[in-house]
């Protein structure tokens, strides 16, 4: 039953092809006018209608700590660092038709190297082909059409960090083929196709099996795109004048995966075949912000055992994440968050129920690209929300975010 539901993908991906071959031949342009540079939204350069680059940093700088639990205040942990540090270059080449993206990072966390891996610097490294300007598909490693906060970019975001609900079951990113298509209808709303055929194995994936990720996924925006692709951008910043309102729903299925939570995670002892479904929505009007997202991921014996007798096992279970945010002027937010992550049954011994809560205030200097962000938060664990329980604790982060 879930492998016929791979069948519109491969339709979907072997039309794209199929249009691919009957395009236009590029437009050659050998004139040797000089590359023009110009400072918007990043630093561009250019040639005629050949070559097009555009070039962009940003960083962001952090404090944070943890209490020791909900009522000992003593400061258990420190967070001071550079979060993450990136350098995105994207354009086309010979034909606006060819676009690139880039992105690259360079701060320890966006290495990698926290979780014991060696140095991986590359985040995105896709080559993209508009059939049309609502079709075009990419080839290389990019973000899944996963769940919404994922794919907002990292500097878009109305909190320092993605909830923990994300932490465990997003897509990421991977290496294949991608496939986007806008339906619009003749009214004002639209539908957003998206698919993928992926390695399953996540960013920057040695030679591996046959066993390959399929990933579909699908938006509906019933009254119509928002300002400035405010789906993809949590605060209403642009103050909607009209509701604005996009619901999705992705479906991956992961063939023989290796790692604990799909894309993501340790090592698995034995490759296991799983499924994530997730659905979300994002809703914007007159400053204010809404957005909810709903995980399940399943899969077949999800404990791994080795010989000598130690366990990994998949993270199945359900995850939640609910924002509610309001401008309160045009440079200035306040925010509220609740996630939750429920491990199933199989794994209750492995794995523990967490959840956290919290608020917070962002100044705008320049939108999301010159920021000020302040969070006050509580995580407890199994259900037990008592500031009296020891696995309980508070935490607060401020952060800076700066770049062009």
């Amino acid at each position: 039953m879930k492998k016929q539901l791979l069948v519109p993908f491969y339709i979907f991906f072997c039309i794209a092809l199929i249009f691919f071959g009957i395009q236009d031949s590029f437009a050659q342009n050998e004139s040797d006018e000089r590359a023009l540079i110009k400072v918007k939204n990043g630093i561009s350069i250019s040639k005629d209608s050949l070559f097009l680059l555009n070039l962009r940093f940003r960083m962001q700088n952090r404090f944070g700590f943890n209490t020791a639990s909900g009522e000992d205040f003593e400061i258990e942990r420190v967070d001071f660092r550079i979060r993450r540090l990136r350098l995105r270059l994207d354009g086309y080449v010979l034909n606006p038709r060819i676009q690139y993206y880039i992105q690259l990072g360079f701060s320890k966390a966006d290495l990698d190297l926290e979780s014991g891996d060696y140095a991986q610097p590359i985040r995105d490294a896709i080559v993209y082909y508009y059939l049309k300007p609502n079709f075009y598909i990419g080839f290389g490693q990019s973000k899944l059409p996963g769940n919404r906060e994922r794919v907002v970019s990292s500097g878009n975001l109305q909190f320092a960090d993605r909830s923990i609900a994300n932490g465990f079951f997003t897509l990421d990113r991977d290496f294949g083929l991608f496939g986007y298509y806008t339906y619009q209808t003749k009214g004002s709303s639209q539908f957003q196709l998206k698919g993928a055929i992926n390695t399953g194995e996540g960013r920057n994936p040695s030679a591996g099996d046959r066993g390959l990720s399929y990933t579909g996924r699908v938006e509906y925006l019933p009254f119509g795109s928002f300002k400035n692709n405010g789906d993809y951008s949590e605060g209403d910043l642009e103050f909607e004048d009209n509701p604005k309102l996009s619901i999705g729903m992705t479906y991956n299925w992961n063939e023989n995966a290796h790692r604990t939570r799909g894309q993501l995670g340790s090592t698995l002892y034995e490759g296991r075949d799983m499924d994530v479904f997730i659905a979300d929505a994002m809703f914007k009007y007159a400053g204010w912000g809404a957005m909810a997202e709903f995980f399940k991921r399943g899969a077949n014996n999800p404990i791994t055992n080795n010989e000598a007798g130690d366990t990994k096992a998949v993270f199945v279970g359900i995850g939640t994440n609910m924002h509610l945010s309001k401008m309160i002027s045009r440079k200035s937010e306040f925010a509220f968050r609740y996630s939750s992550v429920r491990p199933d049954e199989e794994i209750n011994e492995l794995e523990k129920r967490l959840e956290e809560t919290a608020i917070g205030y962002s100044r705008y200097l320049n939108g999301h690209r010159i920021k000020l962000q302040g969070n006050l938060g509580y995580a407890w664990t199994d259900g037990q929300m008592q500031l009296a329980s020891t696995s309980n604790y508070w935490f607060a982060t401020f952060q800076v975010e700066f770049g062009i």
